[in-house]
């Protein structure tokens, strides 16, 4: 095949022998760059549990990439844990780090005259930031999900994350021991791999799979399972084949293929936090899409899998039965059925060499585990700009109460576990937005703090920060615009009325729009919480959530 103009450039330069100087440095020889080269860029870190495998995966990715004639070049960027981080100020940097993965896997993209790419990519804001950058780039390429941890098991029941969190909210209130929290956080995580459980991870990596980006078949096998590295393997051939398609991400990602992946979100109970990186993901493809596409879309969409934290399965039970084919299979006639994907194969050639349904992990669609998705786009006097919730089917859908307002997720924190929020509130946590908090963290450390001390049936929470995928309960999140931003969510006071009611798609503040406007001119933002470094940098160029919490 021809080469780039820009290699050809870098080898007929007057610093030609440089350059071979420097390729012999690396193993390679003129024979190795005559070939396709074949970014491998990894998100591994020592630091957690979720992308530990991928140093060595990427080797098996690198395999395939020369059993099909080509040479790999691998490169790494970072990735945040959520788990790790929440509840803490670290939190902040989560989201943040979304974009600076796509910022510096495209800046070795547009450094390097690669002919491909194939990013590998497992905790939470590592797979959009993949994709906004293979979008930004358009070259030939394809994502891997590294894949998901077992399930742990204590005293002889499926453990996740999600049940650690929400025991030490119960610790807290005095209802489990240090005992006996201390042994589930021993069992809970047995290996590496993304949190097992339907949350932010995995919902992205089924969101892939239905974008037509994933190779579908091989990111849902489990991180740890031998199986794994002919996955990478077979990515890795892969990749050489695209190339040679000349398939590029502006090909798939359409108006079609990102609607394709909400059905995917909504389909099996995913996180709220795909509604903000598939946001992101259209903006970077140059495609519209709005807060009402997911709820027009989830409406229409049955839950089709049984999947923590709203169902009783995990990611590995969801591979075991048939994975995203499987689920393809019961959505196809909600689906833009003839879309691509990165083989070569519809989402429909996919869906009809799948398996039928278990039954448990998967339902059929005339019998679906739920009529209609998760997610809920509400808009009103609280939220002019919308806000997002996500229900697992058994929760109130309205709520009419007192707010009890903390300007800081530390705040409330404090305030739930000392017993300060009592049942029939409205919990209203602000200044936690993109630009406030800034980086718009995630509330978990809150939420399960509410279900552990048994509240969860009779308190309601709305804020401008966002939620783990393992959160559950009445919980409104994406407040916009935020309260830095002058959004209503600034001026609530302890006592206004609030009132959630999710089938007429509203968020109201019993308070008179004089009220509301008189309290807006008083008020004045508060002092930014960091004004220097990389925090300080996204605050002042942050968009609204409502837009996919991007940088300018």
């Amino acid at each position: 095949m021809s080469r780039p103009t820009a290699n050809d450039d870098i080898v007929r330069s007057p610093r030609r022998a440089g350059a071979r100087a420097h390729l012999r440095a690396m193993g390679l020889d003129e024979r190795d760059w005559s070939r396709p080269l074949v970014g491998i860029a990894t998100t591994w870190t020592g630091t957690m549990p979720c992308n530990l495998g991928q140093r060595v995966l990427a080797q098996h990715v690198a395999e395939g990439v020369r059993e099909a004639g080509g040479t790999p070049l691998e490169f790494n960027t970072i990735a945040i844990s959520d788990n790790l981080t929440q509840g803490m100020p670290g939190m902040r940097a989560s989201l943040v780090s979304r974009e600076v993965i796509a910022d510096s896997i495209e800046l070795v993209g547009v450094s390097q005259p690669l002919d491909g790419l194939i990013c590998v990519a497992g905790c939470d804001k590592t797979v959009p930031g993949a994709v906004m950058a293979m979008v930004r780039l358009d070259l030939p390429s394809l994502l891997l999900y590294s894949g998901a941890m077992a399930a742990g098991e204590h005293r002889g029941a499926s453990v996740t994350i999600q049940d650690v969190w929400e025991a030490v909210g119960a610790h807290e209130a005095g209802r489990i021991s240090e005992a006996e929290l201390d042994a589930l956080e021993r069992d809970a995580c047995p290996g590496f791999g993304a949190c097992t459980g339907h949350f932010t991870a995995n919902t992205m990596a089924v969101a892939v799979d239905f974008l037509g980006l994933g190779p579908i078949g091989l990111g849902s096998v489990p991180a740890m399972d031998p199986a794994k590295a002919e996955a990478g393997r077979a990515a890795g051939r892969l990749v050489l084949d695209v190339i040679a398609r000349d398939v590029r991400p502006s090909h798939i990602v359409t108006r079609d293929a990102l609607e394709n992946a909400i059905v995917g979100v909504a389909g099996t109970g995913g996180s709220t936090n795909g509604v903000l990186h598939l946001l992101a993901i259209a903006g970077e493809a140059g495609v519209e899409l709005e807060l009402e596409d997911f709820d027009r879309v989830a409406a229409s969409t049955p839950v089709v899998t049984s999947l923590t934290p709203g169902g009783r399965f995990v990611a590995a039970d969801l591979h075991r039965v048939g994975g995203t084919a499987a689920v393809l299979r019961q959505l196809l006639e909600h689906l833009h059925a003839d879309s691509p994907t990165v083989d070569g194969r519809s989402l429909r050639e996919h869906a009809a060499a799948a398996l039928e349904p278990d039954g448990e992990v998967i339902a059929p669609v005339e019998q679906p585990f739920k009529p209609r998705g998760a997610l809920h786009v509400l808009r009103g006097s609280l939220a002019p700009d919308g806000a997002v919730v996500k229900l697992a089917g058994h929760e109130r859908l309205v709520h009419r109460g007192p707010a009890r307002v903390f300007d800081s997720e530390s705040a409330c924190k404090a305030a739930v576990y000392d017993g300060v929020v009592q049942p029939g509130e409205v919990v209203v946590v602000r200044n936690e937005g993109p630009a406030g908090a800034p980086g718009m963290p995630e509330m978990l450390s809150i939420t399960s703090a509410i279900v552990g001390r048994g509240l969860g049936e009779s308190v309601a929470l709305v804020t401008d920060g966002r939620f783990s995928g393992a959160t559950r309960g009445l919980m409104v999140g994406h407040i916009a615009p935020e309260a830095v931003r002058g959004g209503p969510i600034a001026v609530v006071r302890d006592g206004d009325v609030i009132v959630i009611d999710v089938d007429a798609r509203r968020l109201e503040i019993e308070v008179a729009a004089e009220e509301i406007a008189e309290r807006l001119a008083a008020w004045q933002p508060p002092e930014p919480r960091v004004t220097s470094g990389v925090l300080g940098k996204y605050a002042r160029s942050v968009g609204s959530a409502s837009r996919g919490a991007v940088t300018a």
